[in-house]
């Protein structure tokens, strides 16, 4: 099989993977989420083992279409967390961790 082919093949691979993913983040499928992350992290090893330099037209618009699929999984992982977040600091009422107080940015402007 030519490295062509075999890269053309695990991208498709890829985003099959993203796209499950996308539904075990939608569904808060914990299993599915962590199955797509163990499948991907070896998926990457197949695709850093095949050759980089033969990209055809095909390849490179699997793998746009997997780089934008792989960011829509990342930001609604991001709004997952600070969902979670949110409910949690209401719960305990605590503020958040990373939230600069008021009396900061006085000390900065009478500097």
């Amino acid at each position: 099989m030519s490295g062509a082919m075999t890269m053309r093949d695990s991208l498709r691979q890829m985003i099959a993977l993203l796209q499950a993913e996308r539904q075990a983040l939608a569904g808060m499928d914990i299993d599915g989420i962590v199955g797509a992350t163990a499948d991907k992290r070896a998926l990457c090893g197949t695709l850093d083992q095949s050759a980089a330099g033969v990209l055809d037209d095909e390849c490179k618009a699997l793998l746009d279409a997997a780089r934008r699929l792989n960011e829509v999984n990342r930001q609604i992982r991001n709004l997952i967390a600070a969902n979670v977040a949110s409910r949690l600091d209401v719960l305990t009422g605590s503020t958040q961790l990373y939230c600069a107080k008021a009396g900061y940015g006085r000390i900065a402007a009478h500097r």
